[in-house]
């Protein structure tokens, strides 16, 4: 039987631990959990789409900061300046993956820490303006067509599927310009069409009466993974923890993303530049729930098809260790 003063010294230490939650017999709290991050502070770059939605549901819901993180999220316009920004004015950076695979090929060390979205229907479409007559894909021989970057996924996914109309793949004129500018130029008949990605396809349709021409996401781009998040591998390689706790973040709000649309479509009006109207009428596509190297690698066999990369990339190099769906 414990001696009386045993028992006060139990009390002792018990009474210590809770003053300094340090003790292991009560587990330790949400922000102790994460007292051995690398870091922070995380600066992630993104962009005014529906990819990056979830994770501004993560901060209006301090996700973040449950898991001991503070984010800023930086707004960029060019997925490939974004990702030079690596290790310099970003740590994280959201990009197509399209992009992400072009510039590891250049010779950019990069580590995906996520994926961000994928294709649902008119998610990314080719648009035409209101009076055009380029109602069949197959319609027009030489097709001018604006994208956004000729090494991205508008480039991509255009070959493949004007490839099943039958339309020759060296004939179509490809034009790049920045999707806030497309409707200017559908308007003033510059280019036949535009790949368009949400909310600048609801925009379009709305501010100019755009009509979808074909979805963009159909037959061998059905469901097709769009965009992620990456680091550099020098950031992983030192900051494992802390990458962990973001990826972590991403999951539960990618999750709330996926059930429930509507708070999607409402955070749109926060960062796109949408009112609720328009907001309300953006098609939604899936949010993944992990980093799948199956489905990843669809993209990189893609590119090597189409002659975007040189070669057949393995995007199992490329995920976290231990990584495998």
């Amino acid at each position: 039987m414990a001696t009386r003063a045993n028992a006060l010294r139990l009390v002792a230490v018990l009474m210590t631990c809770v003053l300094t939650a340090s003790c292991s017999l009560f587990g330790s709290s949400p922000d102790g959990a994460n007292a051995d991050l690398e870091r922070n502070l995380l600066r992630i770059g993104v962009a005014q789409v529906v990819d990056v939605a979830p994770l501004r549901i993560a901060l209006t819901e301090k996700l973040f900061e449950k898991h001991g993180l503070q984010v800023n999220l930086v707004a960029q316009n060019n997925d490939s300046e974004a990702i030079k920004q690596l290790d310099t004015t970003l740590d994280i950076t959201w990009a197509s993956h399209v992009s992400f695979f072009r510039e590891v090929t250049l010779g950019a060390q990069l580590q995906l820490q996520g994926e961000a979205y994928q294709a649902g229907p008119n998610s990314m479409a080719l648009v035409t303006g209101p009076t055009s007559d380029y109602d069949d894909p197959g319609k027009r021989p030489t097709p001018s067509i604006a994208v956004n970057n000729q090494n991205d996924i508008g480039y991509l996914t255009t070959r493949a599927v004007l490839d099943t109309a039958a339309v020759e793949k060296g004939k179509i004129k490809f034009r790049d310009m920045p999707f806030g500018e497309m409707e200017k130029a559908l308007q003033a008949g510059e280019v036949d069409a535009a790949f368009m990605i949400e909310p600048f396809i609801t925009k379009a349709q709305r501010n100019i009466g755009a009509k979808i021409l074909t979805d963009t996401a159909r037959g061998p781009t059905l469901d097709f993974p769009m965009s992620g998040y990456a680091s550099s591998k020098k950031f992983a390689e030192t900051n494992p923890k802390t990458l962990k706790a973001f990826r972590d973040v991403l999951r539960e709000a990618q999750q709330r993303a996926q059930a429930n649309k509507l708070a999607v479509q409402d955070s749109l009006t926060s960062y796109a530049d949408v009112d609720q109207s328009t907001a309300a009428l953006v098609s939604v596509g899936t949010f993944p729930l992990s980093l799948n190297p199956i489905r990843l690698q669809r993209v990189a066999d893609m590119m090597d098809t189409e002659d975007i990369l040189s070669g057949r990339l393995d995007v199992q190099g490329l995920l976290p260790p231990g990584t495998t769906s």
